[in-house]
């Protein structure tokens, strides 16, 4: 998959350096990633929820969203934001 903005990965890892190691695994698996549907995404990362026409990932251990879009038909994956467990409660990424 092609990651779009991938500055907002790097974002989160400045802003959360102890995930940046699960952000950089996220990503070198995500571009290795060619999944055709949300159920082969499912299959390779166990944490990623559908919430409307958005992919929500959990990483650094259940500590950040990474909220996404994707476009199977087209192997991109537009990164929105990256977000703390209490950013992300507040909801108003929707």
């Amino acid at each position: 998959m092609h990651i779009i903005t991938q500055k907002r990965i790097r974002d989160a890892q400045a802003q959360w350096p102890q995930a940046s190691t699960a952000l950089q695994e996220w990503e070198r698996v995500m571009k290795k990633a060619e999944p055709a549907c949300f159920t082969e995404m499912k299959a390779i990362f166990n944490a990623v929820d559908k919430v409307g026409h958005l992919h929500v990932f959990d990483t650094g251990g259940n500590k950040l969203r990474l909220i996404a879009k994707v476009e199977y038909r087209w192997k991109r994956v537009y990164i929105r934001p990256v977000l703390d467990h209490d950013d992300y409660a507040r909801g108003g990424w929707k």
